[in-house]
């Protein structure tokens, strides 16, 4: 695994506990990281599942964990960028608080690791286009993207 791809962020994220409980600032608008608003939202894999490969033309994503733990993996499929094919490996979530903010361009997916289901939440630059997503996605498994999920034969998830 290479340990950067140009123009994705990581941002530890800080635990703020109290005897009520704890709070955990994920974005804000005055972080250097910030660009712009699109939308919220909150995702769910359960215990093994892959969520795998998407990548956008137009927005940035940026995402984290909240409960339980999630193996995130990006792939910068970028002709022109100076890391192109780069690989990146990250383990977010319970154990490691942390936001990844990734350009449009680098694929990217997760894994839900542990024994239970994994939340996940975005806060994508820009809101969901249901008449033209800006979406764009492979298999898990494709031969594209040089990483292996570790899928059983046959299992496939996306």
């Amino acid at each position: 695994m290479v340990a950067s791809i140009d123009g994705v962020v990581q941002k530890s994220l800080r635990v703020i506990p109290d005897e009520r409980g704890w709070l955990m600032e994920i974005l804000r608008c005055d972080d250097e990281l910030f660009q712009q608003f699109g939308q919220v939202y909150l995702t769910t894999a359960y215990p093994g599942v892959v969520k795998a490969w998407h990548y956008h033309k137009k927005q940035t994503d940026n995402f984290t964990c909240v409960h339980g733990m999630m193996k995130v993996v990006l792939y910068d499929g970028r002709p022109d960028s100076p890391t192109h094919g780069n690989i990146i490996e990250l383990f977010v979530g319970d154990k490691n608080p942390m936001l990844i903010s990734v350009p449009p361009g680098v694929y990217h997916g997760f894994k839900a690791i542990g024994p239970e289901t994994a939340f996940f939440v975005s806060v994508p630059t820009l809101p969901y286009n249901y008449a033209e997503p800006d979406e764009f996605r492979l298999a898990p498994d494709s031969d594209e993207i040089p990483y292996d999920w570790g899928l059983l034969p046959g299992l496939k998830h996306g």
